[in-house]
């Protein structure tokens, strides 16, 4: 465990080291240990690309795209697994034939529908792509939890006057926390970090997340180690503290079912 660990958080200590070197140090040993702790890559970089605005654009695209992608989720859900049927078994099956297709091979379509909806260089519209990318694995998992979930505690719930909407937020969404918090944490990670959908839907600067504003320090002829390392680490960095703040719920999530009793 520990050399599987030390493995995983090698290349994490490359990426947070080499932003206090200069380039001659990390050309002369990427591995080594600073000789000093220098910021002024930090300093540029948060001037330079707008480190305060990336985080912003990435903040609100992360946080609104995977709230909305379990709320649709997790009702659809809800709906098609107590209401089976060939119609819903044709819905389930056609939203997760989409996690099939490679996402390189709807590429160009994409951009193509998204300019003509008007959704190419905004936040909304890359939200909106983000939440029919990420929806087909949420509903996929939330199917399979509700399917766990007695009825018997739905039919109580009405009998005591609650409806559809009194049972799904009152009763179901409580129940659903372990699943919930694992399909959050996943999708967060993917789109806090995913670089190719916003390169190819976002072209203003004002409208980059951090890693696309990072990729300046990456070019054909030069590259910019250590301003790129350090523009790095700014992106890393919530996400690492956001994991192991909820690390504990991908456990539960993942030992939900597992025993019963």
């Amino acid at each position: 465990m520990i050399v599987l660990a030390l493995l995983f958080l090698f290349p994490l200590y490359i990426t947070v080291v080499s932003g206090f070197k200069t380039y001659n140090e990390i050309m002369a040993s990427a591995w080594a240990f600073p000789k000093s702790f220098n910021f002024d890559n930090y300093r540029t970089v948060w001037h330079q690309i707008n480190i305060p605005g990336a985080f912003l654009n990435s903040l609100i695209i992360t946080v609104t795209a995977v709230s909305a992608i379990l709320l649709f989720s997790s009702a659809a859900a809800y709906q098609l697994v107590r209401r089976p049927g060939v119609v819903s078994n044709i819905i389930f099956f056609g939203i997760l034939s989409a996690m099939v297709l490679p996402f390189q091979t709807l590429m160009i379509p994409l951009v193509k529908v998204a300019k003509e909806l008007m959704l190419i260089d905004s936040l909304y519209g890359l939200i909106i792509i983000y939440c029919g990318f990420g929806v087909p694995l949420a509903l996929f998992l939330y199917h399979g939890f509700i399917k766990s979930v007695p009825r018997e505690l739905e039919e109580a719930a009405q009998i005591d006057g609650s409806g559809t909407f009194g049972v799904y937020f009152r009763i179901l969404l409580p129940l659903m926390k372990p699943i919930t918090s694992t399909i959050a944490i996943l999708h967060t990670l993917w789109i806090w970090n995913d670089f190719l959908l916003p390169l190819i839907t976002l072209t203003s600067a004002k409208n980059k997340t951090i890693p696309l504003a990072s990729s300046i320090y990456f070019g054909e002829y030069n590259n910019e180690w250590g301003l790129a390392m350090a523009a790095l680490s700014y992106a890393i960095i919530p996400m690492v503290v956001f994991f192991l703040l909820m690390q504990k719920y991908i456990i539960e999530g993942i030992t939900t079912g597992a025993v019963k009793g």
